[in-house]
């Protein structure tokens, strides 16, 4: 069936995906107020994602965000620490004895120009880290994240009576570098504030599958990930007399193409790995040779073998290319590494519990549990720090519109976008969905 033949990030096409086979849990008697509380809460949801979708904030600079975080959470009652690795938020609402379940949303946008058309569409230039200007979007749906999270915040309170237990949400800067959990861990996000170690950690991801999708799954669910800057230095000049200078940027340009030959012959054809040349910088002018060329690269893998190799190839192309064109030993490139997750693992455990819970919410036809990995990557499961014995599960949310999504497949098209795509959008409706998501499968870890 068509829910069964996409998978929901839409980067390759289904293999041995499969929905739920198993019997959905009994409709307890709070799932009833509990949706509806979430309908009542729906226009609220909506005009709150607007708003931060029209204010796209970059990665540790989400101030505006986490101050719409720290608000709607201190209203609702819970205790709030904020300026966690710079702009996290932590909110905490102990409920009695019972188990204490950890929900994070990730903040952050992206350096993309958005193209949607909205009318709620993003259009203000940012400021990066660096000073520069660009335009930012919430082009991987951490907007919708956020605002699950904070009608998940809401529902709680009001089905306080259903439930026995510590409920914590964290707001975490920086996702998209896969930068910001460790941070708000080294920060000392269970020492210097004090935030109670949970026995359970959930998360989850739009994706550009229809409206109404879940895929929950056990075991490996999206890759490893390093991002690193590699930089290439040369002799500068003028652009008339390449021999009176050495061309960092013909060193990378010679060093792009040869990365690949890493992946197609030092690594086992059966292995993932995906080196990803995502930004070129050099230069100002048409006629100046400049003294340095900047890459920004994206590495993904399942196997810590695989990124040693990628990680050594690098740095063996890196260094044979400058020798080749002159350069001394302490003028070789360098690489820089701006942090780094490790491959998500769904604890089977924790999807067992909530898959029967979510299979009552959507049906068990719209609740996909075996898919293949997915090489794009995550770090809320880095939150866990060293407490190895936090129990952990994330599923995958669909964010299209079904008609637009229908579209797509008849045009022959896998999804009618993707994720990090200028095109990016959420449907509305699955603003007050994925907090019903949100909401069941987390009153399914405070059930005995």
């Amino acid at each position: 069936m068509l829910f069964a033949t996409v998978l929901l990030l839409g980067l390759q096409p289904a293999q041995a995906q499969k929905t739920f086979e198993g019997v959905p849990a009994p409709k307890s008697a709070y799932l009833e107020p509990l949706l509806n509380e979430i309908d009542g809460d729906g226009d609220r949801l909506i005009n709150l994602f607007k708003d931060i979708h029209q204010n796209p904030e970059l990665a540790f600079m989400e101030t505006r965000t986490a101050a719409i975080v720290a608000k709607e959470l201190q209203a609702l009652g819970y205790e709030v620490k904020t300026g966690i690795a710079k702009t996290g938020v932590v909110g905490i609402l102990r409920n009695g004895d019972g188990p204490t379940v950890m929900y994070r949303a990730d903040m952050d946008a992206l350096p993309v120009k958005e193209t949607t058309g909205l009318p709620y569409a993003s259009t203000k230039p940012v400021l990066q880290a660096d000073g520069t200007e660009t335009f930012a979007m919430h082009a991987c749906g951490h907007d919708s994240h956020t605002v699950w999270m904070l009608g998940l915040a809401k529902a709680m309170v009001e089905l306080k009576s259903a439930w026995k237990g510590t409920l914590i949400l964290v707001g975490q800067p920086a996702e998209e570098g896969v930068a910001g959990a460790a941070a708000m861990v080294k920060d000392g996000l269970y020492t210097r504030y004090g935030v109670p170690v949970p026995d359970f950690l959930l998360g989850m991801h739009s994706a550009p599958g229809p409206t109404g999708l879940i895929a929950s799954a056990p075991g490996v669910q999206t890759a490893g990930s390093d991002p690193i800057d590699i930089l290439f230095k040369g002799v500068g000049g003028h652009g008339s007399s390449p021999h009176l200078a050495k061309d960092p940027v013909l060193m990378a340009a010679h060093a792009i193409i040869q990365y690949q030959s890493i992946v197609s012959r030092a690594i086992d054809p059966k292995e993932a790995a995906v080196i990803t040349v995502g930004s070129v910088q050099a230069g100002d002018a048409n006629n100046v040779i400049p003294g340095e060329a900047l890459l920004k690269l994206s590495l993904r893998w399942f196997n810590p073998d695989v990124r040693k190799t990628m990680l050594q190839g690098i740095q063996a192309i890196n260094n044979s290319i400058a020798r080749a064109y002159g350069m001394p030993e302490d003028q070789l490139p360098t690489l820089t590494s701006k942090g780094g997750t490790t491959p998500m693992v769904n604890d089977k455990t924790v999807i067992d519990r909530i898959n029967p819970y979510l299979a009552n919410l959507v049906g068990t036809d719209k609740l996909i549990t075996d898919f293949p990995g997915t090489t794009g990557s995550e770090d809320v499961h880095l939150l866990k720090g060293d407490n190895k014995d936090i129990q952990f599960g994330f599923v995958f949310v669909g964010i299209a519109d079904p008609a637009l999504f229908a579209k797509a497949r008849a045009e022959g098209k896998m999804v009618p976008f993707s994720n990090h795509n200028s095109n990016f959008q959420v449907d509305l409706n699955a603003i007050p969905f994925g907090t019903k998501v949100a909401s069941v499968m987390t009153m399914a870890l405070f059930q005995k």
